[in-house]
């Protein structure tokens, strides 16, 4: 079974992603800032991260950015869940280094996609 580490600071969005995932057979540990995400992910060593780019303090690009510097934590695939859907935010995302994208108000069906899709590609 997969563990999923969500980072996101609006709880009716944490809730929603954590009963999906749940659902679906997943396992899943919560953060509420990037910087607790960063911890969390060092720690438990979490099969994929589910990282809001806009959080209190520090944003998901710059945590990203921490994760992929630490050899620890390098190699955990991160997708960006965000409501930042305009074309430049995309391109952002995309360049930082996010493995997948999915935008916000979140489609069930695009979501569960690209974490399949995403955790497919780190078991082969």
């Amino acid at each position: 079974m997969s563990l999923i580490l969500i980072v996101e600071d609006n709880d009716k969005n944490l809730k929603l992603v954590r009963d999906v995932l749940q659902v679906k057979g997943f396992s899943t540990i919560e953060a509420g800032t990037a910087e607790g995400g960063i911890e969390l992910a060092a720690e438990r060593k979490p099969d994929l991260i589910l990282m809001d780019i806009h959080l209190p303090g520090m944003s998901g690009i710059e945590a990203l950015k921490v994760l992929r510097a630490d050899a620890a934590t390098a190699a955990i695939p991160v997708i960006a869940v965000t409501a930042s859907v305009m074309q430049q935010d995309r391109k952002q995302i995309t360049e930082a280094g996010f493995d997948a994208y999915v935008g916000k108000p979140i489609s069930l069906k695009e979501f569960l996609e690209a974490v399949r899709n995403v955790l497919d590609r780190k078991t082969r």
